[in-house]
């Protein structure tokens, strides 16, 4: 991760403190893997030197108990991020040489295929599937004197082993993969060998299929045997 990354991404998390929303979200995405480096400071953990995304990614739960107005793109304005229109529909994205800035909410029911509003930040969000699975168990974590929602370690990498097969691109893809391997066997290390089988029984049939297909292919026998032994 460059310095120059870090320092804007921490700017943006003060601020949206400053304002008291950043409780309102949940951090999700690459930038996950940067602010674990707490959780696992006792065990091996990803070198954050290797760590490359311009994408933060804010998931909102429930967008109906946002209590406070908040123009995020002109609260962001003057450290250079301008608000970007994506396709046909007008997915609003902040955009940054060095950062991209989006919201996202969980896809609850049928879905929809256009923006989901959020007018009281002054910007719009994409619905997404399996991402209630993120929302449903988190931990926080201290950023200086404030607190930041992160996904529980175990849900981030259970989560990444569904959706990294849905990659168009392999590079990506693999990225994912890799990070996600390195989540579980730091939680292992950790002792939370227990914590990663409760939370992949807690998914459904479906998931848990989509799981063990990712981790096949790794060819990681000793997690698959964790996993496994839950079915």
């Amino acid at each position: 991760m460059e310095k120059k990354q870090f320092d804007l991404c921490l700017e943006i998390l003060r601020r949206l403190h400053k304002v008291d929303v950043l409780r309102s979200f949940i951090l999700i995405g690459s930038w996950c893997i940067y602010f674990y480096k707490d959780y696992f400071s006792n065990v091996p953990f990803i070198d954050q030197a290797t760590l490359k995304t311009r994408d933060i990614d804010f998931l909102i739960d429930n967008p109906a108990k946002l209590t406070h107005d908040v123009n995020i793109p002109e609260l962001l304005k003057d450290l250079g991020f301008v608000t970007i229109f994506k396709g046909t529909k007008g997915y609003i994205k902040l955009d940054h040489p060095d950062l991209i800035v989006e919201f996202l909410v969980p896809e609850r029911g049928r879905g929809i295929d256009k923006p989901y509003p959020l007018p009281r930040l002054g910007m719009n969000a994409t619905t997404l599937r399996f991402l209630n699975f993120l929302s449903s168990n988190t931990i926080k974590v201290k950023v200086e004197t404030f607190y930041l929602n992160l996904p529980h370690p175990a849900n981030f990498a259970l989560h990444k082993l569904i959706i990294f097969q849905r990659r168009i691109k392999e590079e990506k893809a693999i990225k994912d993969r890799n990070a996600t391997i390195s989540i579980l066997k730091a939680l292992i290390n950790k002792g939370e060998t227990d914590v990663i089988r409760r939370i992949f029984n807690s998914t459904p049939q479906k998931w848990q299929k989509k799981i063990i297909k990712g981790l096949e292919e790794t060819k990681e026998r000793k997690i698959l045997g964790i996993l496994k032994e839950t079915q």
